[in-house]
């Protein structure tokens, strides 16, 4: 909802300040006053083009700034949408400016930040429904009619559900796409992965096998010589170097005479202990390089075999890992990759299945759908035909076209391949003939004027409950209306601003007394410069606008303009209760 307006150095306005209310705001005043000049800002804040011929006379910048309440559904979207932009601002509240140099160049902001004019347009669009400016007319953008459609007929839900089984089928055709695609790379990647998998299995690998191999090699090349040491050391340990007795020989005379002078002084007795496990340490060592010995042995054959099997696991890291623990890694990873690919075949014709199945389940639900927004496009063609009539456009037919198209690849409806996407098979158009004998029309090609005005005044009141536009600004509503067909117009815009807060410019005092709130425009001259200025009526000062507005003076204008406020006022009471 629209609740502040600020708009400085534009056409004729210096600077305008204006309040706006919930429920029925009129605007009335002298032709040239500046009305349309105040619609014309409003257009201007909500996105369109902007030329210098804006910029007030004397003046380098033009600016405007609307401050609207969010509330409900329309609300949320929006306060979605600017989160996700990065132009969130204070809770429930939106504020949208734009400035206008004398060069031509605009600037659009939201919430104080610099946005692009697109932007602005298209979160101004979601706010205020302007007639006869086809960008801000919700009703006039045809990709608009199906959801007004959904909405009129509750059939949220349903469409909901549809959209579900959609976004499933969209995610099955992406795999299968995908699969299809890569088939020759997967055939490719299939042979080397075969591969690797084989030479890796076929190898045989073990943890810290390398490691063990390395050493074995080692004592396998240099066998000579460590028989040749450790015979040695064996040697000096038994005999000695010169065959006069050995390391085991001498520690067992040091512990024959360390156990004599035990007997003179038993304090030696730990050392005693301690000799004799040195002298049982050296002699298992003995034993253990004589055993050692046995088992050297120069065999060139298993030489070769080891190098051989160490050339292996080096060629196999320079391939798959640095260790042999990332080499088997490597391998089970290929044999899953493998498998995947392997099961890609019978992965195929899953996903083609549940293409058909799915396919079949959308084309029900979207049938379905279809034949309950066809019985709604009835019962809403009789609904703003009816509103028409009582506007005095008897004459007038409307018509909710609601049309497919065939598809190879669509969903299955009654035999038939459909196209559909979210919202189901149904291309859906608003038609409108304004005169008899002419043909039905696209909404947007309806010409403008007073006709126009009555028809979407008829539309908004039959898709009230369905249209989201929280404000809605009616122009040039009264054009080529009387009086009686204008107290008509009034109440149904009284009805209106039931779920809507409206806004209307009218010269009209049949329509002006259905008004909650009256804002009367005023042209004046201010140091010999012509300003616009508003004030809001009520009470004695509102009767007297009505008067001038009837074309009436004096008491007996004072009188009817009064009676006209009190019959609107009875009328409100009786309807609400």
């Amino acid at each position: 909802m629209l609740t502040e307006l600020r708009v400085r150095n534009f056409a004729i306005i210096d600077d305008l300040h204006l309040r706006f209310h919930p429920g029925f705001n009129v605007l009335t005043g002298e032709t040239g006053a500046g009305k349309s000049i105040i619609i014309d800002a409003i257009e201007l804040l909500l996105g369109t083009k902007a030329s210098q011929e804006m910029v007030r006379s004397g003046c380098d910048l033009a600016s405007i700034e609307g401050i609207f309440e969010l509330r409900g559904e329309i609300g949320r979207e929006i306060g979605q949408r600017l989160l996700a932009e990065g132009l969130e601002g204070e809770e429930g509240l939106l504020i949208l400016a734009r400035e206008v140099r004398r060069g031509g160049r605009s600037v659009a902001r939201i919430n104080g930040r610099s946005v692009g004019q697109a932007l602005l347009a298209e979160i101004g669009g979601r706010l205020v429904d302007i007639h006869g400016q086809g960008e801000h007319l919700s009703l006039l953008q045809v990709r608009e009619h199906l959801r007004l459609l959904d909405r009129y007929a509750g059939l949220e839900t349903a469409r909901a559900e549809l959209a579900r089984l959609v976004a499933q089928l969209r995610q099955v055709r992406d795999e299968l796409e995908t699969l299809r695609r890569d088939a020759r790379e997967m055939a490719r990647r299939l042979d080397l992965l075969t591969y690797q998998v084989e030479e890796i299995t076929a190898a045989g690998l073990e943890e810290g096998e390398d490691e063990r191999l390395e050493a074995e090699r080692r004592r396998l090349a240099h066998a000579e010589t460590l028989a040749t040491q450790s015979a040695a050391v064996h040697r000096l340990l038994v005999a000695g170097e010169d065959e006069r007795g050995g390391v085991l020989d001498g520690l067992g005379q040091a512990l024959a005479r360390l156990e004599r002078l035990t007997r003179l002084d038993p304090g030696l007795q730990p050392l005693v202990a301690q000799l004799e496990a040195a002298w049982e340490q050296l002699t298992d060592v003995g034993r253990s390089l004589v055993d050692y010995q046995e088992s050297i042995a120069f065999d060139p054959q298993r030489l070769a075999e080891v190098e051989e099997r160490l050339d292996l696991i080096f060629r196999l890291k320079r391939k798959y890992g640095d260790t042999i623990g990332e080499i088997l890694a490597f391998g089970e990873a290929a044999k899953a990759e493998l498998a995947t690919l392997s099961r890609s075949e019978t992965r195929t014709a899953e996903l083609e299945a549940e293409e058909e199945e799915l396919l079949h389940r959308i084309g029900q639900a979207a049938a379905a759908l279809s034949q309950a927004r066809q019985a709604a496009a009835v019962t809403l063609a009789a609904a703003v035909e009816q509103e028409l009539a009582d506007l005095r456009m008897a004459g007038t037919r409307f018509q909710v076209q609601i049309e497919q198209v065939e598809d190879p690849r669509g969903c299955y409806v009654n035999g038939r391949r459909l196209a559909f996407d979210a919202t189901g098979i149904d291309r859906v158009q608003f038609l409108v003939s304004a005169n008899p004998g002419e043909p039905l029309k696209p909404l947007a090609r309806v010409a403008s004027g007073g006709e126009t005005a009555r028809l979407m005044l008829a539309l908004k009141e039959v898709l009230s409950q369905a249209d989201p536009t929280p404000t809605l600004i009616f122009d040039e509503i009264d054009q080529g209306i009387g009086g009686r067909v204008a107290a008509i117009v009034g109440r149904k815009l009284a009805n209106l601003a039931a779920n809507h807060q409206v806004l209307c410019v009218t010269h009209l005092a049949q329509i002006a007394a259905y008004g909650d709130h009256h804002l009367v425009v005023l042209k004046t001259v201010e140091h010999e410069r012509t300003v616009t200025r508003m004030r809001l009526l009520e009470g004695e000062p509102r009767i007297q606008e009505l008067a001038a507005m009837l074309g009436t003076f004096g008491e007996s204008g004072w009188r009817s303009a009064a009676e006209l406020l009190a019959t609107v006022a009875r009328e409100k009471a009786a309807s609400s209760s």
